[in-house]
């Protein structure tokens, strides 16, 4: 391949992480803390407590914030489709189209209306009728996630298309068969299950904050405590569907799933685990490394026997397989290091998000709660705020690079995708305008929430009275 085209195909994958991982940061939030935010006002319902209202009225404003931040980085992705991708945009239009248009005129579009109609009509309609709202503007963001995860589950595990000769182009010819994916529906509730785990994380541990600088006591503790439920029931399942989408790749695409294990050969029966290892992507080899004897086999198959198939021979198979039609120059492994350590740290997280979970629900359990006594355990919370961006990072990192050498797999491959019109001068510059956005656009929403954290729930109540009464004076001065 040339060196002009490597350089280019390079800053192309480059931009488009980088641009999709920062997406992805947000839509999980918005999902996830939409979630905590309707149960709180739902919780508000049913005992009419005031505080309940306090609550959802403040986490609301991640809520929103994330949901804006969400909407113009997508904004931004839409465009690298045209610009950097022209080759994939034609090849996938077709099948792209209709999943994509109903993601944005039916679910995106009853999100921002039902979002909008929950923000303004506090005094219009009755609790009870305000909360549906926000449970439509939930389903909505769940929805939406559905849409697009149906396109990417296509370019997993393409279904109900063909190609035309004469345009070279996908062309969907059964709608059906998408939204049939088994891909889908494997993808679809870890991705919907990790959302709900990271708003609830962040809201749990910005409420351990508030706990630890003090400020108001019953607030905190029972934001923490309903998002700590909802963060432990949402992770049990996260990784229960993960289970499920696991076992699915090591058939359909078993490249990724050898490559998250840095198996080169195949292994015996029963299979061990490997913890930790140093992998040698030049020579193929794993040079050291700590297994865990029976567990890959219990982990694959859940039983103790099972063998696993090494990407040294998936490699002589997918040449068997496509030569004829990608050339036999194709190299089908994939970043073995970046998908064998990017897998531990999503599976750790995610059992680490569990554990400390149980400790913060154990620890503030009404009959002894002693978890302002456990500093430790209140700064692990504060800190857990970051861990979900840490581990769905990661599990977009093992789906989309263990496709390589593909954007579409087995169809078309990513240096086929690549814009024709791309030059690495214009590559570089939009490398470096979208990591200063992205830079200025992530600082300012750290730098707000936390903003918003340090002011607390009892300032936010003070300047909403203010408003209030600034407002009935104005319009008592009107009057008069």
């Amino acid at each position: 391949m040339p060196v002009l085209l490597m350089s280019v195909l390079s800053l192309s994958r480059f931009q488009f992480a980088m641009t999709t991982l920062f997406h992805f940061l947000y839509v999980p939030l918005s999902i996830g803390t939409s979630l905590v935010v309707a149960i709180m006002e739902t919780t508000y319902v049913f005992t009419k407590k005031e505080i309940y209202l306090k609550m959802t009225k403040f986490w609301s404003k991640v809520f929103l914030l994330s949901f804006a931040v969400g909407v113009v980085t997508g904004i931004i992705q839409e465009f690298q489709f045209g610009m950097n991708w022209s080759n994939y945009s034609r090849f996938m239009g077709d099948i792209f189209g209709a999943p994509l248009a109903i993601e944005a005129l039916l679910a995106f579009f009853l999100e921002s209306v039902m979002l909008g109609v929950w923000m303004f009509t506090w005094d219009t309609f009755k609790p009870s009728i305000h909360v549906i709202f926000i449970w439509l503007t939930w389903f909505a963001s769940a929805l939406s996630a559905l849409w697009i995860l149906a396109a990417n589950a296509f370019m997993q595990h393409p279904v109900g298309f063909m190609i035309n000769i004469k345009t070279s182009r996908a062309r969907l010819t059964n709608f059906w068969s998408v939204l049939e994916n088994p891909q889908l529906w494997r993808e679809f509730p870890h991705v919907l299950f990790g959302a709900f785990t990271t708003g609830a994380m962040v809201i749990a541990g910005m409420a351990a904050f508030g706990l630890i600088w003090k400020q108001n006591h019953e607030f905190h503790m029972k934001s923490l405590r309903i998002a700590l439920l909802v963060a432990l029931l949402s992770s049990v399942a996260t990784i229960a569907a993960g289970d499920l989408q696991t076992r699915y790749i090591m058939n359909d695409q078993p490249m990724k799933f050898a490559a998250t294990e840095a198996i080169y050969k195949d292994t015996s029966s029963p299979a061990s685990w490997r913890l930790v290892a140093l992998v040698d992507t030049k020579d193929k080899k794993v040079t050291e490394s700590v297994d865990v004897p029976y567990l890959l086999s219990i982990l694959s198959y859940h039983k103790l026997s099972g063998s696993v198939k090494g990407m040294d021979e998936i490699n002589k198979e997918l040449h068997a397989k496509y030569d004829k039609k990608f050339g036999k120059d194709m190299n089908y492994y994939v970043p073995v290091k970046t998908l064998f350590w990017s897998f531990r740290v999503m599976s750790g997280g995610g059992v680490f998000i569990v554990l400390i979970c149980l400790l913060g629900l154990f620890f503030s359990r009404r009959k002894k709660n002693t978890l302002l006594k456990k500093k430790w355990l209140l700064w692990g919370l504060g800190f857990s705020t970051f861990l979900p961006f840490i581990v769905n990072s990661c599990g977009w990192l093992i789906t989309e690079m263990g496709r390589y050498p593909w954007v579409v797999y087995g169809l078309q491959t990513v240096s086929d995708a690549v814009s024709p019109t791309s030059t690495v001068a214009g590559l570089l510059f939009t490398n470096i305008v979208y990591f200063l956005l992205f830079s200025f656009i992530g600082v300012f929403m750290f730098y707000y929430s936390r903003r918003v954290l340090q002011a607390g729930p009892d300032q936010a109540d003070q300047n909403n009275e203010d408003d209030v009464y600034s407002s009935s004076s104005s319009k008592k001065g009107a009057y008069n």
